[in-house]
């Protein structure tokens, strides 16, 4: 009998055609899980071209069931075939280039991703994943809440260290002022006022810059409620929509407390597109797993529960990054792949470039023969660092179902195929 594993895919229609950035399965991900809204569209991702996959639990909170829960959890927390859950790799490395998550219940999505699901949101964005979220999804971003005083959520994501302010606004449209420096306007000019009017708003938050401000934090657009009466609270000019990235490797995050991440026309769209533009834009630095030694194989066939990401088999459509250090003098550079027994079938391609990442679209050599079992040869390299990829081709197939589309076919790759790989150099 094929096991089947429930994930959930749904595939846009590609106005502006896109290939997926090097290294990752897909563009976004995103969550409409336990209490928050389940859409299986993003009007972004399709205006964009970009690759989606969605998770949908029941339409309303009421209607939730045992199933929804055994689903979030398989999806982001992870499950025998698949222990790392949707959006990591083997190694904890993203496998999606950005997650979008929903409006809803903020905390009480955040209580239904358990601990496990939590920490691997935060992996995730740590290790180079970005991550746009709307109303409840900027919420969770945060540490917590601000009113009377500092709340600390720990069901939240802590992704953004700041807190949050309820604006208290509910149901109801406000302006959006995009910053005179906002990066927000590298993407669209919003009719060249950088004005957006009326972005629907219900019970969504503020930035709090008073306590507690993150150093590296960028405000993008500032909500505008000159016009409108009987406020509970005054936030003409707070911050709407903020931005943060922790360093070079890790992710951006860009909260908005508004929803225009529905509208299909317009200015609404054209910032909800920049917002996904600009996450994308801060995806982490590629990292190196580790440097070869001359003539030496290294195993690469652990698993994440293993917590050696530096020695764990590949995932699908992932890149491993080696170097090998070439002295002066050498006539060529012998790689080789050699599969472990039981995975022969899995499709693993070689590339090198001198001095920077190699990549398939950039590679001075490379190798794309079908199986794992391969040798390469690199004819009279600089001295210096010779960057050496392998790249997994192989990746699952997907079935749609009412709750989305489940992972079928090969699944042994969403828990990482094992090889060796080795590098031995000829002085001339």
């Amino acid at each position: 009998m094929r096991k089947i594993l429930f994930l959930f895919l749904l595939t846009p229609l590609c106005i502006i055609a896109q290939p997926n950035t090097k290294g990752y399965y897909k563009d976004i991900f995103v969550d409409g899980g336990l209490s928050l809204s389940s859409r299986a569209d993003l009007p972004a991702a399709r205006t964009l071209g970009l690759s989606l996959e969605v998770f949908m639990s029941a339409k309303k909170t009421k209607d939730n069931t045992y199933l929804d829960t055994l689903l979030q959890n398989n999806c982001f927390g992870g499950n025998e075939m698949d222990e790392n859950g949707v959006l990591l790799y083997p190694d904890g490395e993203p496998r999606f280039r950005m997650v979008y998550l929903h409006g809803g219940g903020a905390g009480r999505h955040g209580k239904s991703l358990g601990v496990k699901g939590r920490e691997n949101f935060r992996t995730f964005v740590k290790n180079g994943g970005s991550f746009v979220g709307s109303c409840a999804g900027s919420f969770i971003t945060s540490l917590g809440i601000r009113d009377d005083s500092l709340k600390l959520r720990p069901e939240y994501l802590g992704i953004w260290p700041g807190y949050s302010r309820n604006t208290r606004i509910s149901d109801n449209y406000t302006g959006l002022l995009i910053d005179k420096k906002s990066p927000l306007l590298r993407f669209a000019d919003f009719g060249g006022d950088r004005f957006v009017d009326s972005v629907y708003h219900n019970n969504g938050n503020l930035a709090d810059i008073h306590e507690h401000w993150p150093e590296k934090t960028e405000i993008l657009a500032r909500y505008d409620t000159r016009g409108m009466k009987n406020l509970k609270r005054e936030i003409q000019g707070e911050p709407a929509i903020w931005a943060y990235k922790e360093n070079n490797y890790s992710g951006r995050v860009v909260p908005c407390g508004s929803h225009p991440e529905n509208v299909k026309s317009g200015e609404k769209l054209d910032l909800m597109c920049a917002m996904v533009l600009y996450a994308l834009e801060g995806n982490g630095d590629p990292t190196v797993k580790g440097a070869l030694e001359n003539n030496v194989p290294r195993k690469m066939d652990k698993r994440t529960h293993d917590q050696d990401p530096a020695h764990t088999g590949i995932g699908d459509l992932q890149y491993h990054h080696f170097t090998l250090q070439i002295p002066k003098g050498i006539d060529k550079v012998e790689i080789s792949l050699k599969s472990l027994l039981g995975y022969e079938h899995f499709n693993l391609y070689l590339c090198a470039k001198n001095g920077e990442f190699a990549f398939l679209d950039n590679a001075e050599v490379r190798h794309v023969g079908l199986g794992i079992d391969k040798t390469m040869v690199v004819n009279r390299p600089h001295a210096g660092t010779l960057y050496i990829s392998v790249y997994c081709a192989s990746t699952v197939e997907t079935q749609w179902t009412d709750h989305g589309t489940q992972y079928c076919g090969n699944l042994e790759v969403l828990n990482g195929v094992p090889y060796s790989i080795q590098a031995t150099y000829y002085y001339k």
